[in-house]
């Protein structure tokens, strides 16, 4: 069983990320979020639920995001966080018409990203300031 949430895990986060640079691509052909003419909250929600549900399995170490792999996946999502913000700034220069392209892409991932990364900060909290005495009354959870 915990080969087969494993390898589900694998695929939503393939399924994310792909899913987020397709749909990042097709806004930015419309020419950003701020121009679309249809609603992208559906799609921004699905893979906000993705992003919660890898999360959620790496939380339980039954992800793909192992324990030695937060670190560099919380770096990871903090860059893309901020990439994100700062993109929105980006109004001139000789790339300024691939903006609402980049933009698109990096706010889906973070979308994306967000809450897994949520998730494993609150982990690597725990992990961080729990005592031996807290580990012996939690031991069952699993890393």
């Amino acid at each position: 069983m915990e080969r087969i949430i494993k390898k589900m895990g694998s695929w939503l986060f393939l399924i994310g990320i792909i899913g987020a640079v397709i749909v990042g691509i097709v806004i930015g052909a419309y020419g950003g979020f701020n121009n679309i003419t249809w609603d992208a909250t559906p799609i921004t929600a699905v893979l906000a639920i993705i992003g919660f549900v890898i999360g959620v399995l790496s939380f339980f170490a039954l992800g793909t995001i192992t324990h030695e792999r937060v670190p560099t996946f919380l770096i990871a999502a903090l860059i893309l966080v901020g990439l994100s913000v700062a993109s929105s700034t980006w109004t001139s220069g000789n790339w300024a018409g691939l903006k609402p392209f980049f933009v698109s892409i990096i706010q889906l991932l973070s979308v994306f990203v967000a809450p897994a990364a949520c998730l494993l900060a609150i982990r690597a909290i725990w992990d961080a300031g729990k005592s031996e005495e807290i580990e012996k009354l939690f031991s069952k959870i699993p890393k």
